[in-house]
């Protein structure tokens, strides 16, 4: 799953020339000369003509101190806006739930499209049954390596769907203690949680069991998938 992203930064630098037209407009014209001039009477140079400066047209700075008031203090964000830090290893504890479970395959490169199928063939054989589901969807990986990966696609349900394909079956989610970890935004871009995810095992001298479990908060079907809410377990040892 290591994917390498590479950051570009473009540094742009601005300038600005400015050219005084005053002093272009205040450079004398060069006399005519007699023997070429078409009058007898040389015209004179023009004199420059001093532009007054505009009357209305005062910067703020040469207005009176007194006169002089503090900006406005900028209002306080709205309260819905505050949110509190997501938990990053949070320790939690998974309770068994009867869900309904699709095996699958798949490679990195087609990931995701992958677990959507899965969901979508879930979900499908659910409506068809009137089965509604009693809890987020989830992905439970069962093995991984550098092309791809082995999972399970659980919906919690309370009842037994029938007519189940050869890849369908009806079993318990996991179990047992674990860590809580949440990752915003598209799948693709889980690379990062789950570097973070790893760099906090090593620190705290963590062991992991070979299985991780993804819960999704936001339905994968219905958000777009740059605003997924992920909930990622990982089960100790």
């Amino acid at each position: 799953m290591n994917r390498i992203s590479t950051f570009r930064a473009a540094l742009v630098a601005l300038s600005m020339v400015a050219f005084g037209g005053a002093a272009l407009a205040q450079s004398p014209a060069p006399s005519a000369s007699p023997a070429t001039s078409p009058s007898a009477v040389p015209s004179p140079a023009p004199s420059a003509v001093p532009v007054p400066p505009p009357a209305e047209t005062k910067s703020p700075a040469d207005a009176p101190t007194a006169e002089k008031a503090p900006p406005p203090a900028p209002p306080p964000p709205p309260a819905a806006s505050v949110q509190a830090a997501d938990p990053f290893g949070e320790e939690f504890t998974l309770e068994p739930r009867k869900v309904v479970v699709m095996k699958g395959t798949a490679n990195w490169d087609a990931a995701f499209d992958t677990l959507i199928d899965a969901f979508k063939a879930l979900t499908t054989l659910l409506d068809k049954q009137g089965i509604k589901a009693t809890g987020n969807s989830m992905i439970v990986y069962t093995s991984t390596d550098d092309t791809g990966f082995t999972f399970l696609a659980e919906i919690p349900v309370d009842q037994e769907p029938k007519n189940l394909t050869k890849d369908m079956s009806i079993g318990k989610s996991p179990e047992g203690k674990a860590l809580k970890f949440v990752h915003r935004g598209s799948y693709d871009n889980m690379d990062n949680t789950y570097e973070a995810i790893t760099n906090h095992l090593d620190d705290k001298k963590l062991e992991a069991k070979d299985t991780f479990i993804e819960e999704y908060i936001t339905d994968p079907l219905k958000t777009a998938e740059d605003k997924l809410v992920i909930n990622v377990y990982v089960p100790l040892r």
